[in-house]
Formats: C-alpha cells, structure tokens, sequence
C-alpha cells in the first residue's frame, strides 16, 4: 500500500461510516449569487496564465434556457466553462466522488447535480427537465471521463434523445489545450500551454423536430470532435518539461514495435519497451518517434506517430482479442465503495470477470457476510470510468449501480484500465449492433 491509501485508512477508521444512498432527487438549487464572482475570480486567476481565448460562434439571439455539451479533457475544463458562460449562471452535472471530495454543501451552492457515470438515471433527466423549466442553462460534459490521449470519445444515443425531449437549442463548448496543460496521466501542469474555447449553437428546437435521435447524435458527434495533439502542433505550441513523457505508458501500455502488451515504462521524454527495448521519444510537439534501443529504426512501429495514432491502434488490437475469442479478464480486486457524498467505504478484496456478456463483480457488502456477485451488462454499460492515479492508489477503473459507484483498484499484474475501457466500449457496441 502507498503511504497515501494507509493515511486515508487510518482517517477512515475515525470516523462513522455513512452508507444511505446519495439523494439524487431532490432538486438542485441555483448557483449561489453571492458565490459566483468569487467562481469566476478564481476561474479568470487560474486560466489567466494559460491565456484562454473565448470565441462564439451563432450564439446572437440564444438566451437561457439552453442545453450546453461540452468537450472534457482535465479539471481545467471547470475553470473556463463558467468564463465561457459569464455573466450567466448554470447548472453541472457531476460525479460523486466531486461532491465526497469538496463537500456536498459547496457542490450544490456551485449548481451541481449529483449522479454516477454511465447508468440510466431517471430522476437525473428529472432534474435537469427541472433547471430548464425554471430557465436556467444545463451544462453537460457527455463523454462522462477526461480524455485519456487528448481526443474525443463515442456519445451514445441517450445524450441525443434528451436533447430532443428538452426541447430548447443545443451549444456546445469545445476546448482546446486542457489536455495539454495537464494530462490525466501526468498531471503536472505544462506553464508553456496554450488554452481556446468555442461556444457555438449547433440545433434549434424547430430543427431537431425534423430530426432523429440519430441524425442529432451525428451532429453532436461531429461538434464534439477535438485532438489537442494537433492543436498543440497547429499552434506551435512547445511543452519544454522535461518529464513530458513520463507516465504516458498507462494509456500506451502496448508495445507497438513488438506488440507485447503490460510491457511498457516511462522516463523523462521517452516511452519504452521492457521486453523488446523499443524506444518511443515524444518531442516539444507532443510526437513520437520510434527507435531500438541501439538507435537503429524500428521493424513495424512507424517512424513517427501520433500519440492519438498509437492509442487508437491499441484500440483495434482489443477488437482483434475480442473478435477471435482471445480476449479475457478475471483478477483479484480491491474493492471501494461509494454510496453517497460522504465517505468511501473500503470492502476488501474482490473479484472482477468480463466476458463478452458483461462484467461479473464479486466481493463482500458493508455489514454483511457473506459475498454477492453483481452483473453489469455489456449492452448497459457504454463505457468504464478509468483512472490512472486515483488519489495516490494507483489505477483502477470503476462499475456504478443506482445505489453504489465501486472503485476497483488491481491486485495483480498485467491490469490496465485503458484495455478495459477498450473491451467495455466494443462489447457496448457490438452487443447493441447485433441487439
């Protein structure tokens, strides 16, 4: 255990464990009027260095009630959405692992509705038909998860229906450079960033009568594309931190010279190999290029690539695994549990299986015992939560019912969360192609 896990336990310890469930029905409040110049004091003070540019684009006439969906790349993307959106107040929809760590109180004042990743929540579409009824702006950041490499991730249909059943335009804010100035896997910020933002109306309520679930969601899709990579290099935008590269073995954890996968490390400005040596340095400029540890070029990794073409590239190798019958998972979790904003409730060890047919997780509920195994299928589940340093304890990926969001952090070797998440999505898709 990290010095961190044992700290959080010792504190655990002392205090009463809360396990009643998260109210997510009762209606969430306005953002506190008195709170907000000091949100967007501190959010002008923290993009300030990063030079944030705000554009808007069809937004003449579009007033509140409005539907927002945002781009999600890192925490910095809280700061420059209430910039975008000012003078006006809104309502965001967040996990509850932000309410557990900043305190519910806060969390509601800033306007927040509380939910968990990846389920359906009927009383959440409640809540936000509510906020748009009482004329407010309802921000959501659909992809649900920072980006892992900088590029956007798949929407699924349910974003696209409730933007029909809402009934008011839809905007959207596309950042650019969030990922950039803090990586969910490096999350030292790079001062040499460079921040944009495009708030722009996409859909009127008078077109997407005319439209369907499907055509919406093409839309929202194409709105929502962004590489920060190539952004990066587009502007010229120079990362000189010396240990830019380190800890981008956790979404690139397949070696692409020898495909070996779980093989990989990080140190300074390069990616490499443990098994074949492969060396993978990533310039200024966020690319990569590939070399043996002798300096002589590579057999099969390309010269040069993109970190979004390397990812995606470990992306297609799991749908191989899949569609041939090789892929497999079942290891020995630790188990965390959070119910509520309140506390983490630590379970122990678990076990966690995922098949074709879904995710089988079985462990030891608070206060009882004896172990249950809980079923999360994959036509239900379009996606996994991943976390490459969740507070100190390492990786882990996390599986949400109505009730519980469970954190599961590995007890074995050759566990990564991006392979999971890979696995999740294509079993989401493949299962609703063949329904």
């Amino acid at each position: 255990m990290t010095r961190n896990y044992q700290s959080t336990l010792s504190t655990r310890k002392r205090k009463k464990i809360d396990a009643t469930p998260f109210d997510g029905i009762k209606t969430p409040p306005r953002q506190n009027i008195f709170l907000l110049p000091l949100m967007w004091l501190a959010c002008f003070f923290k993009t300030r260095k990063y030079r944030l540019k705000i554009s808007k684009e069809g937004m003449k006439g579009i007033k509140p009630p409005f539907l927002l969906l945002g781009s999600h790349h890192s925490f910095m993307d809280f700061y420059v959405t209430p910039l975008a959106l000012f003078p006006r107040r809104a309502n965001y929809i967040s996990e509850l692992e932000g309410f557990e760590c900043f305190g519910e109180w806060i969390y509601r004042q800033a306007g927040c509705l509380g939910t968990r990743k990846f389920i359906s929540d009927f009383a959440l579409v409640r809540n936000i038909q509510k906020v748009i009824s009482r004329g407010d702006i309802m921000v959501i950041y659909p992809e649900a998860r920072y980006s892992n490499v900088g590029t956007n991730s798949s929407l699924t249909l349910s974003i696209a229906k409730l933007a029909k059943l809402l009934n008011v335009p839809v905007v959207t804010l596309v950042m650019n450079g969030n990922h950039i100035q803090s990586p969910i896997w490096n999350l030292t910020p790079r001062k040499e960033a460079r921040l944009s933002a495009r708030l722009k109306c996409v859909l009127l309520p008078q077109q997407m009568k005319q439209m369907s679930a499907v055509q919406i969601l093409g839309v929202l899709q194409k709105e929502l594309t962004y590489d920060d990579y190539a952004y990066q290099r587009e502007r010229k935008i120079a990362i000189k931190y010396k240990k830019r590269a380190e800890g981008l073995h956790m979404p690139l954890y397949q070696c692409r010279e020898c495909g070996k996968e779980f093989c990989m490390d990080s140190k300074g400005e390069k990616l490499f190999c443990k098994n074949c040596g492969a060396v993978f340095s990533m310039d200024e400029y966020g690319m990569l290029s590939s070399s043996k540890k002798d300096g002589e070029p590579c057999t099969n990794a390309p010269k040069t690539l993109t970190i979004p073409e390397y990812y995606e590239w470990e992306r297609e190798c799991v749908k191989a695994q899949i569609q041939e019958g090789r892929y497999s998972f079942a290891q020995k979790v630790r188990v965390e549990a959070l119910p509520n904003s309140k506390n983490f409730i630590a379970l122990g060890k678990g076990f966690l299986v995922h098949k074709e047919e879904g995710f089988y997780l079985t462990f030891t509920e608070y206060m009882q015992e004896n172990p249950k195994t809980l079923f999360f299928a994959s036509r239900a589940t379009p996606s996994v939560h991943t976390e490459y340093d969740y507070r100190g304890q390492g990786q882990c990926v996390t599986l949400s019912t109505s009730t519980c969001t469970y954190f599961l952090f590995p007890l074995e070797e050759e566990f990564n969360a991006t392979k999971i998440q890979f696995a999740a999505e294509y079993l989401f898709e493949r299962n609703c192609i063949l329904g």
